[in-house]
């Protein structure tokens, strides 16, 4: 699963040092998932005026990366799959969706998620990497 800030590099900015990480996506090598949560952070983010992306781009950019991901419904987490706070709250839900959805992987490029891939909290559950890692594992 991929957070708001690997979207944004995917599908705003086209950054071509993700271009891999997009394509195994697209192509349905790697199964990305979202929820609905997830799905409203991004729309809102296309939206920040320092990004000016006109109402067209801001569809765009939501219909590829909705188009590539399988979006779940909330589903109820095993009472021994505890998680660790993340610092920064609005990103609880990421970390959530990964647990849920049995990922193997949360990619991001966020410093509060990747301080908790440093610790061994999250061990049994899934692997919090950036995107550079993500593709050096694959």
């Amino acid at each position: 699963m991929l957070d708001t800030n690997v979207l944004v590099s995917l599908y705003v900015f086209a950054d071509s040092r993700f271009a891999p990480l997009r394509a195994r996506i697209e192509s349905g090598e790697w199964q990305a998932v979202t929820n609905d949560a997830c799905i409203g952070e991004f729309r809102r983010v296309l939206g920040y005026p320092e990004f000016a992306l006109s109402d067209e781009r801001q569809q765009d950019a939501l219909a590829a990366y909705s188009a590539a991901v399988t979006r779940i419904a909330g589903v109820a987490p095993a009472p021994t799959a505890a998680l660790p706070r993340c610092s920064d709250r609005d990103d609880q839900k990421f970390l959530e969706l990964a647990r849920d959805a049995a990922a193997d992987w949360l990619i991001t490029a966020d410093k509060a998620l990747l301080r908790l891939a440093r610790r061994d909290r999250l061990h049994g559950l899934f692997r919090i990497l950036t995107p550079e890692a993500a593709l050096t594992e694959s």
